[in-house]
């Protein structure tokens, strides 16, 4: 079997179940259920028994080595982090605890786990870490996609906690030799998206008749890349990544924010016009620019395509139609994590603390 921390989260959730629909190999889901971690995601699997939910933080050393040592994994895929960049602005403490000293902590736990197992266990034994393109920092307009060779020039809170992670990774590979992996992917956008990060957000302004703000000019370009192509990149890194080795993930669709809530309002015209008759880009406001915000990234993802054989199945024509049309179906979902009734079930099943 296998652990995945953060599974309860966006990319997390959809990577258990993508992975259950293709193997029967059971999951042990960590995940600290955090605003964003919301186990309705993986409702369709309740009562299956290849998936086993155990709530907790990967700061909590002592958690982890009790479920290492009771369900001896193969490998640990860590989805697990504090990933909005406009929260690591308001309060960034959270980012360092859980990016940088969870990491640690997770890290610790591992090497003791692994370096008391023997012989093909342990050559086999894989940690994968799942990070983000905007360890990068921001690339000028006409400058070559980020590869994995760029240089870490990280420029927001979230984006250093991220690249301080990184570095315990690749530090406990070449220190103590644990057989790490790492993927950096560009934006991640499908179904179960918490709704404060751009695609979502619009959707649901949009349908709740609200404004869909833009950050100034709307000109920030992002690569982005379907959720459920990350998670395949993911399974086949996992499977014949070379250890120690870092793999750029990215959806070859390079787009400036404001066509990518252009598109999302041409499709929603379609598939569920406004009784008004107006369209929804009338929707559209601008609001001042984020602080430090980056202008540009960028992945060059032929490194996991020439090693590795892996390739986005979606564009972004086809992807972010089947999004905006998950949302429409899944509305009830959507009023849940809004409306602060999945709060609500939190507390009331794992305490107010939760």
């Amino acid at each position: 079997m296998i652990i995945v921390t953060g599974a309860a989260g966006f990319i997390g959730s959809n990577f258990v179940l993508d992975w259950l629909a293709q193997s029967d190999e059971a999951v042990i889901n960590l995940d600290a259920l955090t605003y964003a971690g919301n186990l309705e995601n993986l409702a369709s699997l309740q009562g299956d028994p290849r998936h086993i939910f155990v709530k907790g933080s990967i700061g909590d050393f002592d958690l982890v080595a009790k479920l290492l040592a009771e369900y001896q994994p193969r490998a640990i895929v860590n989805f697990a982090a504090e990933s909005h960049v406009d929260r690591s602005i308001h309060g960034p403490e959270d980012f360092i605890q859980t990016n940088i000293v969870g990491t640690f902590h997770l890290l610790e736990a591992l090497r003791a786990y692994w370096s008391k197992l023997d012989g093909a266990a342990k050559d086999s034994f894989r940690f994968l870490h799942v990070s983000t393109d905007e360890v990068y920092g921001s690339l000028g307009k006409d400058d070559p996609a980020f590869t994995e060779t760029h240089r870490y020039e990280p420029n927001s809170p979230y984006s250093a906690s991220k690249a301080a992670s990184d570095h315990l990774v690749r530090a406990y590979h070449h220190t103590y030799g644990l057989p790490v992996l790492t993927t950096n992917c560009s934006n991640n956008y499908g179904p179960y998206h918490f709704p404060e990060k751009l695609i979502p957000l619009v959707i649901s302004n949009a349908l709740a008749g609200k404004s869909l703000p833009i950050y100034g000019d709307g000109q920030q370009i992002r690569d982005w890349l379907y959720v459920k192509d990350h998670c395949s990149a993911i399974r086949r890194v996992l499977e014949v990544g070379r250890v120690g080795e870092t793999y750029n993930v990215g959806g070859w669709n390079e787009k400036p924010n404001l066509d990518v809530v252009h598109t999302l309002c041409a499709i929603l015209d379609e598939l569920n016009p406004r009784p008004d008759g107006q369209p929804y880009k009338a929707q559209i406001t601008y609001v001042t620019d984020r602080l430090g915000h980056d202008r540009r990234y960028a992945i060059d993802a032929s490194k996991i395509e020439r090693e590795l054989g892996w390739k986005p199945a979606e564009t972004f024509e086809t992807g972010i139609r089947k999004t905006v049309q998950w949302y429409l179906d899944n509305q009830p979902w959507v009023e849940n994590v809004t409306s602060g009734a999945y709060r609500q079930w939190i507390d009331k099943n794992y305490g107010a603390n939760a």
